[in-house]
Formats: structure tokens, C-alpha cells, sequence
């Protein structure tokens, strides 16, 4: 198709390091599971169950604060009816964010996900989207405050799987 604009492969990995040499960080060592995790089979259809959603694209809703480069391990509570005129977005790999701001949906589907909500695909989408910085450096972080308080926040809405929309 004549004039149709095509983006090779995202370069995050690298993108990533250099970023964080840049901000001073030691050489990154990569997150390595000694065993796999549980199984955990859902227990009910898709489309009885409340999906919640967490996005790791840096997105937050105008009047929050932004996401801060380096090393921010903190989420932003984006109510699912948010319009999307007013999302903004703040990550570690800005350069990728180009789509995002043309199209939310490519990082944070909520058009997509109500529709499937209305359709009796998904049994209902949880009142509120949570978002962090997808580029987080400290694992010790990411395991002992993020992972622990989007648990918390899915377990208060009662949440039966949760979607991760990686960046």
C-alpha cells in the first residue's frame, strides 16, 4: 500500500539500558524466577468475572501528578469512564509514546474492553484502570511496594484476573 508508514521492531531493551547508564544506574540484572509460578486456573467464564486492568505505560489523567523517570514505582488511578482527550503519559522510553498519544487505546484499550463489557464478553470491567512506569529499575521495589499495593487495590474491587498491558 503506497504511503503506508510501517515502524520496525521496538528496541525497548536497549532503549532501556542506555536510558538508565545515562541516570547514572549500575548495569541492569534482568529479573531470573528460580521456578515457574503457581498455575492458577480461573474458576469461572470470562464473562462472569470483573477484569481488572493494570497499564505500564506511564499514563496518567490530567490534573495527576506525573510519572518521574527514575525509578518510580507508584500507580495512578485512571476511573474506566476517563475520555481520552484528557490521559497524558510520562515513561522512562518517551520515544515510544508517539501512538499512545495518537490512539490511548494502543496502551490503555478501554474503548476496546467496554465494548467487550457491553457485549457480555467480559462480565464487567472494574471501576478504576491502574497505571505505573512499565521501566521500573529496583525489582526490590516492584516486588515489595507496587506488586503489594495493585494486589490490594484488585482485591478491594473485588477482582476475579487482572489484564497487564505492557508497554
Amino acid at each position: 500500500m503506497a504511503g503506508t508508514f510501517r515502524m520496525g521492531p521496538v528496541q525497548y531493551i536497549q532503549v532501556t539500558t542506555d536510558r538508565y547508564t545515562k541516570l547514572g544506574y549500575e548495569p541492569y540484572r534482568y529479573f531470573h524466577a528460580e521456578e515457574a509460578p503457581p498455575w492458577s486456573p480461573m474458576n469461572k467464564p470470562l464473562a462472569a468475572c470483573r477484569l481488572g486492568v493494570v497499564a505500564t505505560a506511564g499514563i496518567y489523567v490530567k490534573g495527576q501528578i506525573a510519572f518521574f523517570y527514575k525509578d518510580d514505582a507508584s500507580y495512578r488511578v485512571i476511573p474506566k469512564e476517563t475520555p481520552p482527550d484528557i490521559l497524558r503519559f510520562s515513561h522512562v522510553t518517551e520515544h515510544y509514546l508517539s501512538s499512545a498519544r495518537q490512539d490511548p487505546n494502543t496502551v490503555i484499550p478501554l474503548k476496546p474492553l467496554l465494548r467487550l463489557e457491553r457485549e457480555g464478553r467480559i462480565g464487567e470491567v472494574a471501576s478504576d484502570i491502574f497505571s505505573c512506569m512499565g521501566g521500573i529499575y529496583s525489582q526490590r521495589k516492584v516486588r515489595d511496594e507496587l506488586a503489594p499495593a495493585l494486589a490490594e487495590q484488585f482485591a478491594q474491587q473485588e477482582v476475579d484476573v487482572v489484564l497487564l498491558v505492557p508497554m
